[in-house]
């Protein structure tokens, strides 16, 4: 590509650059400017038909600290938010600039991954907006290290962690969480046919879960949902692997054979055995090796 190498004479100044550029002085209005001369349609009171169960905002990206029993055991990551409130039937709408600044008043003093911490939010943001229930539902990657089954090595993997809070003023809260795990699952059916070795490809686990209604859930729920996952997996997945290591996942996901259903119900049963779950669901995705195609599978469950 050639260079511009022209000269400029003259150039002119930033403001004539910009009028150039097609820029326009403010057109002035007679509209009040000061907020308290604002009128607040957002406030307006009449019979608006229906009472809405949520309204608010969501996809919005803000720094949460994750909180982990494993290490690094305090991490800044990001959280993608979804925060609402109900509306009353008398009310217009609610002024969603609220939900951001509670947000970000929460940020200023250490807004975590802890249940205590966003369940506060929660009922924060209802009271706020003066109504009676509000929703929030957080997404953010959790990073922890994983050392090599041989060597020791170290590095860092991750899940996608999941929250939600439902907060009214009338009833105990209700808590959900889930985790996005990927694994490893060898075919059983490519191992019980073939003279030698057995296909096996990445798997994507997905846990939901419901607690005991009034109860809090146990602060260490990201390790035991990992460890659900996982412990049921052909083998898991780890950031650095040497040759003695490779050895070891290669062989360890030879004798723990696993079909997507099969992943589904063991997930299942250690979900069923703690106490602190009420209801689960669990998803798994395999990218087939020897396919275009995913396998799944599904289970959904209340105790």
């Amino acid at each position: 590509m050639n260079k511009n190498t022209n000269k400029i004479e003259n150039l002119p100044d930033k403001n004539t650059r910009l009028r150039l550029f097609g820029s326009v002085d403010p057109i002035q209005g007679d509209k009040p400017v000061l907020k308290e001369e604002m009128h607040d349609l957002q406030n307006s009171k009449n019979d608006f038909l229906f009472e809405l169960q949520q309204v608010g905002v969501e996809n919005m990206r803000y720094p949460i600290i994750v909180i982990s029993a494993k290490d690094p055991e305090k991490l800044s990551s990001v959280g993608t938010f979804s925060l609402t409130t109900s509306l009353n039937r008398d009310s217009k709408g609610i002024n969603m600039s609220r939900l951001t600044e509670q947000l970000e008043q929460s940020r200023k003093i250490g807004l975590s991954d802890r249940i205590s911490d966003l369940t506060m939010l929660t009922q924060q943001i209802a009271e706020h907006m003066q109504q009676p229930s509000a929703d929030l539902t957080v997404t953010y990657p959790w990073f922890y290290e994983r050392k090599a089954p041989i060597t020791g090595l170290a590095g860092l993997n991750h899940s996608l962690a999941s929250i939600t809070i439902g907060w009214k003023s009338d009833s105990p809260p209700v808590i959900k969480v889930g985790l996005q795990v990927q694994i490893t699952t060898l075919c059983p059916c490519s191992k019980e046919i073939s003279e030698y070795s057995a296909h096996n490809q990445r798997g994507s686990l997905n846990i939901e879960i419901e607690g005991i209604t009034g109860e809090m859930l146990p602060g260490y729920w990201k390790e035991e949902l990992l460890n659900i996952a996982e412990s049921n997996a052909s083998s898991s997945l780890h950031p650095l692997l040497k040759r003695p290591d490779e050895k070891w996942v290669t062989e360890r996901a030879y004798e723990n054979p696993r079909f997507v259903e099969d992943m589904v119900r063991l997930v299942a049963a250690d979900l069923y055995e703690k106490h602190w779950v009420r209801s689960f669901s669990v998803f798994c995705k395999n990218e087939e090796s020897i396919h275009q195609h995913d396998a799944i599978a599904r289970i959904v469950y209340e105790k």
